[in-house]
């Protein structure tokens, strides 16, 4: 067996049971924490609070535009940008029907993957400067901040790199990159990614169930 046919095989099972069973296990434990029982009455429905916050806070709101406007703009353009190149270049488009789903969707042109990457390298450097230079950020984050930018960095620069499939070494190093990723990313802050929706909704509900916008 190849080293190319250990990443793309066993390596690559593994490493998705890791992610699959990792981010499951995490999503469960958060909705069995249930809510408090509340004591006080309901002044407006929670539901409508959930979605207001999940909504609002997606955008920069309340007078924070200036404040919030360089981590607006790079934030969305990374993450935009990596959620086209993972799901709409060509090489994953393939490798999702093949190894995933057994069916797949019309890939970017070459044109359209430029710029998504781009857009997505771009930010993320952006925002591990800010990181890096910004006081308040620079001691909130540590070692777990630093290890998911680097690991999402190496994947995207090891999968532009083997994007022409024309060296098996580099495609068994995005392979490797990839599979590194999905075992850190269960048990790191990137369950943001997943986390997030339950965070606002949760603070959305509970402050709108008062009447308060959050």
């Amino acid at each position: 067996m190849s080293f190319l046919e250990l990443t793309e095989g066993p390596l690559w099972y593994f490493a998705a049971a890791v992610f699959v069973v990792g981010v499951a296990w995490r999503l469960i434990g958060i909705l069995l924490l249930g809510r408090p029982k509340e004591l006080s009455s309901a002044r407006a429905y929670a539901l409508g609070g959930a979605i207001k916050a999940i909504l609002l806070h997606s955008v920069p709101h309340g007078g924070n535009l200036g404040r919030t406007i360089y981590h607006f703009v790079v934030g969305y353009a990374f993450h935009i940008g990596l959620f086209v190149v993972l799901f709409f270049a060509a090489p994953h488009v393939d490798f999702i029907r093949d190894r995933i789903l057994g069916f797949g969707w019309t890939p970017l042109p070459r044109w359209g993957f430029i710029i998504a990457a781009e857009a997505a390298f771009a930010g993320l450097i952006l925002l591990w400067i800010r990181r890096m230079t910004d006081p308040v950020m620079r001691k909130l984050s540590d070692w777990d901040d630093h290890i998911g930018t680097w690991l999402t960095f190496i994947v995207m620069l090891t999968g532009c790199l083997a994007l022409q499939e024309s060296h098996d070494g580099l495609r068994a190093f995005h392979m490797l990159s990839v599979e590194m990723l999905l075992i850190y990313f269960p048990f790191s802050r990137l369950m943001h990614a997943f986390t997030f929706v339950f965070s606002r909704a949760y603070t959305g509900a509970t402050y709108g169930r008062r009447g308060v916008t959050p």
